[in-house]
């Protein structure tokens, strides 16, 4: 049977396309991701601080019922990969510090045989997280999150990278949600049931003074609408491992109480 030149060439053209896809596609495709609720310490780091085995970062921890709001921003980092498959999550959301939900939108990085790779995504846990299918996004870009109670139970989410001009919203419900906090975090997240090794992240940025979008990370409790240090109650926290050693630390709040650093250790 004579095939045409140009039914080969598509052919192989469609090969190709269908290799480089498969190069591309994640590893963990079939794993099940959650960006879990704090998960703490053995032991209190000090006045203002607590230690996690899972975040790092800050929270404004309330009464029940009074947080409505929050927006966040960060900065993607670079991540150093070696063999070992390692995870790292940035996010900003809703509750989770001190009760069983949160709602939430951010980036995962994960180091898989040596290689990065960068997905973006929003999870209403106790459901795991759910990856935006196509929003592309990379070491360097600037995140929006915001998160917003809209009543009755639902949540409406938006995430968007403000270097790519993309964005993405979504609304979803979640059962039981307590709005006690707000948080601006990074996190080692569950894979398959177990925390994951935190990847080598260096340094990770949060906040107007160092994204340069403003009003992050701010968060709305009891109708008032300010950044995470003019809240009495806002808390550091330190990640650390079983043995209580630290694993990634956040900076002092900068004085307009919006911006901070989270490093390795």
């Amino acid at each position: 049977m004579l095939v045409s030149s140009k039914l080969l060439g598509a052919a192989i053209l469609t090969l190709v396309l269908l290799t480089a896809t498969a190069i591309l596609v994640p590893l963990h495709t079939n794993a099940t991701i959650l960006s879990h609720t704090m998960i703490k310490g053995s032991q209190v780091e000090g006045q203002g601080q607590v230690a996690s085995l899972n975040w790092a970062g800050y929270a404004v921890p309330a009464k029940e019922g009074t947080v409505t709001s929050v927006e966040g921003s960060f900065i993607v980092p670079h991540l150093t990969c070696t063999g070992q498959n390692t995870y790292v999550a940035l996010w900003a959301g809703l509750d989770g510090y001190n009760d069983s939900t949160v709602e939430q939108a951010g980036v995962l990085g994960e180091c898989n045989h040596g290689k990065a790779y960068y997905y973006a995504w929003y999870e209403f846990y106790p459901s795991p997280a759910v990856f935006i299918s196509g929003f592309v996004v990379k070491p360097g870009d600037n995140i929006l999150v915001t998160v917003s109670y809209i009543g009755s139970g639902e949540f409406s989410v938006t995430l968007k990278d403000v270097t790519e001009s993309e964005s993405y919203t979504v609304t979803g419900s979640v059962s039981g949600a307590l709005l006690s906090s707000a948080e601006c975090i990074l996190e080692r997240p569950e894979v398959n049931g177990h925390l994951s090794t935190l990847a080598n992240f260096g340094t990770a940025y949060y906040g107007y003074d160092y994204t340069n979008i403003p009003d992050t990370c701010y968060a709305t409790v009891g109708g008032v609408t300010g950044p995470f240090g003019s809240f009495q109650s806002v808390t550091g926290i330190v990640m650390v491992n079983y043995n209580g050693a630290a694993l990634a630390s956040p900076s002092p709040l900068t004085p307009d109480g919006s911006s901070f650093y989270v490093t390795q250790g």
